[in-house]
């Protein structure tokens, strides 16, 4: 937990500025600990250009949420030879090495301050839901990094991801969304099949973003996977056997993890149109970066009482 001061690890903290009076001032920034562990986001999928640049994204925004954040990206499916995509197993080896080297020089100019304990990063996976499989590969890369890495959860459940697939169904024409705050007024399709990977406690996550979603849309909303055969064109099937008429496909995925043509062949195999991945989207990184703050201990600045919300 954190304290007045900063966090209870002991991280020591960069003083803020001094805070504006009266009761509309605006809530002071966080800012990262001075020394704090790197936040290392856990990539799956075949490394590329588009991945890379999904992925220094979804970074780039964690940092402009808190500055002074080291963040770095591992991608689950490379390997040490690879410099261009540095795999995550190599990534937190790094990240040891040079706690230990800062900590060496510390020693050496004769400094007092006892070596921080806490964990040398903290490992985000960048998936909005749970796959059983994936986890156990980024959980084996950790372990096999012999860093002192904490492995958070997924990103989802979670009501800005709800937020997200209305934004991409609304981009695509699939809903439509008011101008002042995404609520929908009329909705092109009047089913949604909410598509996840990764066995049945994906689906099992993607149906509870889901109903939060089927209150943004006022439409069923119901999640199948991608990967389970039979289970997109099952689920098409009962949506319409419900009445609906005009179906669409909403990606419960960031992107990367996404297999070439699975969506593609899905959207085929329900006969509906289909959004793109949530990708880089806002909340993706607000997301990865509140599950480093949790691990942490860091908690964000509360918006003061009376304050106007921009």
């Amino acid at each position: 937990m954190s304290s007045p001061s900063g966090p209870a690890s002991g991280l020591p903290v960069r003083m803020p500025r001094p805070r504006q009076s009266g009761r509309h001032r605006r809530p002071e920034p966080a800012v990262a600990p001075v020394g704090a562990p790197a936040l290392v986001l856990a990539v799956a999928g075949t490394p590329g250009s588009a991945t890379r640049a999904l992925s220094d994204e979804v970074v780039s925004i964690a940092r402009s949420e808190l500055p002074g954040l080291d963040a770095r990206i591992g991608y689950v499916d490379s390997d040490d030879t690879n410099h261009e995509f540095p795999s995550l197993q190599a990534v937190l080896a790094y990240a040891a090495e040079e706690r230990a080297i800062r900590e060496e020089r510390a020693r050496a100019a004769g400094s007092q301050e006892p070596p921080y304990d806490g964990p040398v990063a903290v490992v985000v996976p960048l998936l909005a839901g749970p796959d059983s499989a994936l986890l156990r590969r980024i959980r084996q890369a950790v372990i096999d990094s012999r860093a002192a890495a904490e492995l958070t959860d997924v990103l989802g459940p979670h009501p800005l991801l709800a937020e997200a697939l209305h934004v991409r169904l609304s981009e695509a024409g699939l809903a439509r969304a008011d101008r002042a705050r995404l609520f929908t007024v009329t909705t092109a399709a009047d089913g949604i099949i909410l598509a996840s990977v990764g066995g049945d406690d994906a689906v099992q996550a993607a149906g509870i973003t889901g109903m939060l979603l089927a209150a943004r849309l006022a439409v069923p909303v119901m999640a199948a996977a991608l990967d389970q055969e039979g289970a997109i064109a099952a689920t098409a099937e009962e949506l319409r056997s419900a009445g609906a008429t005009q179906l669409a496909l909403a990606p419960y995925l960031v992107g990367p993890e996404l297999g070439e043509g699975l969506l593609d062949d899905a959207a085929k195999e329900a006969d509906c149109p289909a959004a793109e991945a949530l990708g880089a989207y806002p909340a993706i990184g607000k997301l990865a970066l509140s599950k480093y703050m949790a691990a942490l201990g860091i908690t964000p600045p509360q918006q003061p009482t009376g304050a106007p919300q921009r």
